[in-house]
């Protein structure tokens, strides 16, 4: 453990030297937290002390932090928010009647004073000289004593008081399921300062960006709670709980009250957990791997389906190990503790009832996380496709590579959802910042399934080899930092040869569709004329297949002109290679675009633009031709 913690540490120092840019930076923290929580008022207290690493160009002379807590209060801009989205989370509402009308109205409203969440700072010291602090509802400003210099360190100290809220949304008390402590974005957290600027958002909805560090906490609780999370517990004999060496039997006096438990987390930007009187928990090793955790609750209607989905995580961790690169942490902890599944630090907290098939399910998507956020950290308020929709990508083909029956396209369900928003009239680019969509439905379609297909997508137009090529690169050159859009697009570029700031541009910042269609098909001469049209404004490279009367196919490929790039033959990667012929480019300039095969019209049964169906195209009626 020591070593791994030293070559995590030594992994983030040298961040400037690995960079793909010499001139990539981002700032350091060191967290130590000591908190004690009452579980009998959910009142908890705690001190932090943060060492903070300037390693940017500024001078910064403010910081800020923050207090997600204090979003579940009766008046707060998340409850406010609940209160006028047209369609709010059906997980923070209840429904009322109104007479003969249902409405919805916000959980948070009504929240009593003993039920919200809070998080207050007191005792703010920079180097232990008193500096002002100004508490915003989720955002703590403040004003330092004495300005951090570029290349320099200082150091926060604070005490802190919370309370759990009732659970709500992702961190909570008592959830449906039973959950006692569900303890997500808990503490005071200070906000990331990248080349952006400061990311001090308030907690309306959203998720989270953080700054990568090392944290070394204490947790004192009720004896009788079993804890589980981020990070590796250091005195595990002492605790037991299941986590005890082999053999080993703890014993606590009758007087011991409380534990404290003793957590070290390296290289992470989060620290999350969840405990319960009532937990199992099971512990399952990765070949060559991590450690896998399981903790749940002791209800005879969900213990099989928990006992069962365990190897099947053990096959996915490996899958994803193997597919965008190893997961570099020593375990990952699967907890029952969400209102439905969100990824923390080395563990996620999901619901754990329901069906197999949906538990399975939950832990593809959060644990896929574990990649695309909590080692490629994008910045998830401004890129949530990023970590949304590379992950849902890593998901599909992980759930289809265990399923007994093997889907021809794995990410149908992604392609459809994005088709009937996009013909809906109501998408916003993929570029609006998470909680400036009008609605919920369009974030989900634009972050999960709008964002699987630029993967799919580039599938479509580097080919298979090279979009695994670039999902290996990527990790590899980016992990441990905050890559952004422009970084998997030049990945891409830089593995394929191709152009794509085009695909980056229209495809993440406008709402432009992809739309061809097959305008006119004629004989001349006894060859066959093929006119094509551009209809939707975003371009693409066409691949087109010709199926002829006798049962014989081949394919024709109209490379993109801005692209500067020919893919090689698709077909080469779903079996037998059929012949292609390989025509002029495309310039986007023309919407019309015309080609001729050597065969007569009569000898053509049928002509399909994407035949694979890796394209966005918006209306699709129109990409084939059969002749009758």
């Amino acid at each position: 453990m020591k070593k791994f913690y030293i070559i995590s540490i030594l992994l983030l120092s040298f961040g400037k030297v690995i960079s793909q840019n010499s001139t990539y930076w981002q700032q350091k923290v060191d967290y130590k937290m000591d908190v004690s929580i009452d579980v009998k008022t959910y009142l908890y207290k705690g001190k932090q002390e943060l060492v903070y690493t300037n390693n940017s160009s500024d001078t910064l002379k403010k910081v800020f932090y923050h207090l997600y807590n204090n979003a579940f209060q009766p008046g707060s801009e998340m409850d406010m928010r609940l209160q006028n989205i047209k369609d709010p989370d059906g997980r923070m509402v209840n429904k009322i009647k109104i007479g003969d009308k249902e409405v919805k109205e916000s959980r948070i409203k009504n929240l009593k004073p003993n039920e919200i969440g809070f998080l207050h700072i007191s005792n703010f010291k920079q180097d232990g000289v008193p500096a002002a602090a100004k508490e915003v509802e989720t955002i703590l400003e403040v004003t330092l004593a004495k300005a951090i210099l570029p290349g320099e360190k200082t150091t926060f100290t604070l005490d802190f008081d919370g309370q759990v809220p009732v659970q709500i949304r992702r961190s909570g008390r008592n959830n449906k399921e039973g959950v006692e402590l569900s303890m997500a974005q808990w503490y005071p957290k200070i906000a990331e300062f990248d080349f952006e600027g400061w990311h001090a958002d308030p907690y309306i909805a959203r998720e989270f960006h953080g700054v990568w560090g090392n944290f070394d906490v204490n947790i004192t609780i009720d004896k009788e709670y079993v804890l589980g999370g981020t990070g590796y517990l250091q005195n595990k004999n002492e605790i037991g709980h299941g986590y005890q060496d082999t053999g080993i039997n703890v014993v606590f006096p009758k007087k011991t009250k409380t534990l404290t438990w003793h957590f070290i987390a390296p290289n992470v930007h989060d620290f999350t957990w969840a405990a319960d009187k009532n937990y199992i928990h099971d512990i399952v090793q990765v070949p060559n791997g991590a450690t896998l955790h399981f903790l749940y609750k002791n209800n005879p209607k969900i213990i099989e389906n928990w006992k069962n989905v365990q190897s099947k995580t053990v096959q996915l961790m490996q899958f994803y190990n193997q597919i965008v690169g190893k997961y570099p942490y020593e375990q990952y902890s699967v907890i029952q503790g969400g209102d439905g599944g969100m990824e923390y630090a080395m563990c996620t907290l999901i619901l754990g009832e329901g069906t197999y098939d949906g538990l399975l399910g939950v832990i593809a998507h959060e644990m896929g996380h574990s990649w695309f956020q909590h080692i490629l950290a994008s910045n998830e308020s401004k890129h949530g496709w990023m970590d949304e929709g590379f992950t849902s990508f890593i998901e599909d083909l992980g759930m289809n590579e265990l399923a007994e029956k093997k889907a021809e396209n794995p990410f149908e369900g992604s392609y459809k959802s994005y088709i009937n928003m996009a013909n809906s009239g109501k998408e916003q680019p993929q570029g609006t910042h998470a909680d400036r969509f009008d609605e919920n439905r369009v974030y989900s379609i634009s972050s999960y399934s709008k964002g699987e297909l630029f993967l799919t997508q580039l599938e479509y137009l580097i080919g298979k080899e090279n979009l695994m090529k670039t999902l290996k690169r990527y990790y590899s050159e980016f992990k441990f930092k905050h890559p952004t859009p422009n970084d998997i697009k030049r990945t891409a570029e830089r593995v394929s040869g191709a152009e794509l700031d085009w695909y980056l541009t229209d495809w993440t910042e406008t709402t432009n569709t992809i739309d061809y269609g097959i305008k006119l098909v004629s004989e001349i001469s006894d060859k066959t004329s093929i006119s094509l049209e551009r209809i939707g404004r975003m371009p693409m490279p066409i691949d087109i297949e010709v199926e002829y009367v006798d049962g014989t196919k081949e394919s024709f490929y109209i490379p993109l002109r801005m692209m500067s790039f020919v893919k090689d033959n698709p077909s080469r990667s779903f079996g037998t290679a059929m012949k292609r012929t390989v025509l002029n480019d495309w310039a986007w300039g023309n919407p019309n675009y015309e080609f001729t095969i050597s065969a007569p019209k009569n000898t053509i049964k049928k002509i399909t633009i994407d035949p694979i169906g890796l394209m966005a195209d918006v209306k699709k009626d129109n990409n084939v031709y059969e002749l009758k």
